[in-house]
């Protein structure tokens, strides 16, 4: 059960970490959070437009 505890601990750390990068820079945390959101629904666009594309020919 020791795995456990490390997977506690390491979850902890990285909530602690992203705290703390937003509240010292919410700019570039909001900047980060946009450019992921940007990719996602850029590749979820691709996607569905290849299967429209696939259907549709």
């Amino acid at each position: 059960m020791a795995t456990d505890k490390v997977k506690k601990i390491v979850i902890w750390a990285v909530f602690i970490f992203l705290l703390y990068a937003i509240f010292t820079d919410p700019g570039h945390s909001a900047g980060i959070v946009h450019n992921i959101w940007s990719i996602l629904r850029s590749g979820v666009q691709h996607v569905g437009d290849f299967y429209h594309d696939i259907l549709h020919s």
